[in-house]
């Protein structure tokens, strides 16, 4: 892993840092003054260069990270930290916002664990349905923003109540006549909170409904106090993930229905748009409509398992079938065969 900048380096001769925020694959966070802006912090996002080493791709890695960086910098949402500065120095990419003072909310999990409770259903829903309002207006730009690496620990709660989103580490913007690119701003996520769909890394296809599930799978480590089961593991072995009532009997029947919908496998299955995740969240908007049919015990063989399990062992698939209507016809044939009466 890259070493990290000392406290007191000051970037661009303007941006002094004071303290490391948190540092992961992905790169580091530190908190900075503004030597221009005085008593104003800011957050400041470094991409590490190992993630550009690669011999070919510093070009357009470099490409890449100007032109998703433009794209944030333009944002402007309450509920996201303004992007406002980014620059390269040192061989080092870097992206300056808003510093969003306060707790994250997989702090707020540990605590309530200590505590051995349960942070309460009617606070997570509005949080829920703030991070909606977010993602609604990330995913109408043009063209549209993925955040990809929605979390508890992405999530701050500030002193007044609201929720930000405040790292866009693996943003991705939505263009489907692009070719595949390599991206120091990109990756696959945290496994508890990825859709199958998002394995695929660049190639993966992704869209809104990728956002959605990993705010499914945020609501649920929430509202139960334990992350749920990855993607690969619900795919491998049914059951795998544990119904959030089960965890947390005090959860509503409503709420446990809306996680599963937004944490079903097969993207089809998820609401269609995060508008459409926002409304059922409110019994009282969707009192009259029907949620999607998903089972309150975890995960089960749905039709668009049967589907991708055959096609993945189509051979055998093939031969099971060719077996058997070989045994058809020779028990058919068979007292033929013999002489004896059919």
């Amino acid at each position: 892993m890259a070493q990290t900048l000392p406290i007191g380096v000051v970037l661009r001769d303007r941006y002094v840092i004071t303290h490391l925020v948190g540092q992961g694959g992905m790169g580091a966070v530190y908190q900075a003054d503004d030597l221009r802006l005085r008593g104003r912090v800011c957050a400041v996002k470094e991409i590490l260069p190992d993630l550009i080493s690669i011999p070919g791709i510093e070009e357009q890695a470099h490409e890449q990270f100007y032109r998703e960086a433009s794209v944030l910098a333009r944002l402007d949402h309450p509920n996201l930290p303004k992007v406002s500065d980014f620059f390269q120095e040192a061989g080092r990419e870097y992206l300056v916002m808003d510093f969003v003072a306060g707790p994250d909310l997989r702090q707020l999990i540990e605590e309530a664990r200590r505590q051995d409770t349960f942070l309460e259903e009617d606070a997570v829903v509005d949080w829920a349905d703030q991070l909606c309002d977010a993602l609604i207006y990330l995913h109408t730009q043009d063209p549209p923003v993925l955040h990809r690496d929605i979390k508890p620990s992405n999530i701050k709660l500030t002193p007044r109540g609201m929720v930000k989103l405040v790292d866009f580490g693996l943003v991705k913007l939505l263009q489907p006549d692009e070719s595949r690119t390599v991206t120091v701003v990109q990756g696959r996520g945290t496994a508890a909170y990825t859709p199958l769909e998002q394995y695929g890394g660049d190639t993966g296809h992704t869209d809104a409904r990728s956002d959605i599930y990993a705010l499914g799978a945020t609501m649920y480590h929430l509202l139960t106090g334990q992350p749920p089961a990855d993607a690969k593991q619900r795919f491998l072995r049914s059951g795998a993930l544990i119904p959030p009532r089960d965890l947390n009997p005090r959860l509503s029947p409503h709420i446990e229905r809306v996680i599963l919908a937004a944490m079903a496998q097969h993207p089809d299955n998820r609401p269609a748009s995060v508008a459409i995740l926002r409304q059922m969240l409110r019994p009282a908007a969707t009192q009259n409509q029907a949620l999607p049919v998903v089972s309150p015990r975890g995960d089960h063989w749905t039709l668009e398992r049967w589907i991708i399990a055959l096609r993945t062992h189509r051979r055998l698939v093939t031969a099971a079938l060719l077996l058997t209507m070989v045994a058809v016809l020779f028990s058919l044939w068979s007292p033929v065969l013999s002489g004896a009466p059919r």
